[in-house]
């Protein structure tokens, strides 16, 4: 619980004030149809989120990390195989290709917008490459266009981790649409957040999204007590597809509120050249779903902030190629020189479109006095 007076990092309570009797009355109608597996709410919001994204389908799954796994699934990833991806994110996108038996093969990011590098992508990928998988993140995209360069080349399909940036554009066109296929997740911090868990996956290959659909459904024929094929499953719930088909009509205006936040961040921060801000790249619009600084003496700011009774967050002190977890891998200190570095220099923010100016003020005003620059 967040104590009294503390700025939190997300505030999850103001964000449900806002929207609290169109979610109320959303869930009260699922309830009174008593439809609580595949209700006509999951439907709708398959296709109001797949219009948004600008993608032609999409399946409702359990959670954002069931996105991945089921997707790399659909693909056929299997042992023997290889999935290219970045060591700078949540741990989901490793765990989803080893629990499909494959081999995460990590590429560096660039230090500017924490993504995939390109260039590094080219050393990276061999013949045993069955899927690549960018990662948008804090919201910003990855360089798209290059990445499906080199990915369409090789003919090995781009699955975008869009787990944070859900609107995010780059030259107008939204992530969800970009690659051959996306992930969502749905999870409470989100910019598109349920109460609870869920995900998605977009794609404009309708037999693709197909596949998905029957893994995800324990591998459901037409027919009740058909299954075609070794499924699991992972269903999107309709009580949180009701809740998220309300929030979704408040998705473009919460974006617009957090990047208002996010000048005033900039403007604040222009002068002071102890902290690296975060930047958006030319064509890109990125949804912030994060404010993410690179820090000197990271560390003593954060216990400076804490002090003060300013949360924070960093994403990720530990780059995912040596987590224990993915010792399979074989990575090793030193690999990802970028990535290693950004987890000793992050520090994530206070951002959410409630963030009021005086509070803002605050968080800034704490941080330049920390370097002197008050």
């Amino acid at each position: 619980m967040t104590e009294p007076g503390t700025i939190p990092m997300i505030d999850l309570k103001a964000q449900h004030a806002r929207v609290r009797a169109e979610v109320e009355t959303a869930i009260r109608s699922v309830l009174e149809s008593a439809r609580f597996i595949k209700g006509e709410e999951c439907d709708l919001f398959e296709r109001e989120f797949a219009a948004y994204c600008g993608a032609a389908h999409a399946c409702g799954v359990a959670n954002g990390t069931d996105a991945l796994t089921l997707a790399l699934r659909a693909y056929g990833v299997g042992p023997g195989d290889e999935v290219v991806t970045v060591a700078n994110t949540f741990i989901a996108t490793g765990e989803a290709i080893l629990l499909n038996g494959a081999r995460p093969v990590f590429v560096d990011v660039d230090p500017a917008t924490f993504t995939m590098d390109p260039e590094k992508l080219r050393k990276r990928v061999t013949k045993r490459t069955k899927v690549i998988i960018p990662v948008h993140l804090y919201g910003h995209p990855a360089a798209m266009s290059a990445i499906l360069d080199e990915a369409n080349r090789r003919g090995i399909p781009v699955l975008e981790d869009a787990a944070q940036a859900h609107g995010a554009e780059i030259e107008g066109k939204r992530v969800g649409s970009l690659g051959h296929a996306a992930c969502f997740s749905f999870y409470p911090s989100k910019n598109l957040a349920a109460c609870g868990d869920a995900g998605m996956i977009t794609s404009n290959d309708r037999e693709f999204v197909d596949r998905v659909r029957r893994i995800a459904d324990h591998g459901a024929g037409r027919h009740r007590y058909e299954n075609l094929v070794l499924g699991t499953n992972s269903r999107l719930d309709t009580i949180q597809a009701a809740i998220l088909r309300v929030k979704l009509r408040y998705l473009d205006r919460w974006t617009d509120e957090r990047r208002q936040r996010v000048r005033m961040y900039d403007e604040a921060f222009a002068g002071v050249p102890e902290i690296r801000r975060p930047r958006e790249s030319a064509s890109c619009r990125s949804v912030w779903c994060l404010y993410t600084i690179r820090a000197e003496q990271r560390d003593e700011l954060q216990r400076h902030l804490t002090s003060r009774r300013i949360a924070t967050a960093v994403h990720y002190p530990r780059p995912i190629h040596l987590q224990p977890a993915m010792a399979a891998a074989g990575g090793k200190a030193g690999d990802l020189p970028v990535s290693e570095q950004l987890g000793r220099e992050v520090l994530s923010i206070p951002l959410y479109p409630e963030l009021s100016d005086t509070d803002l003020a605050r968080v800034t005003g704490d941080i330049r006095s920390f370097y002197g620059r008050g």
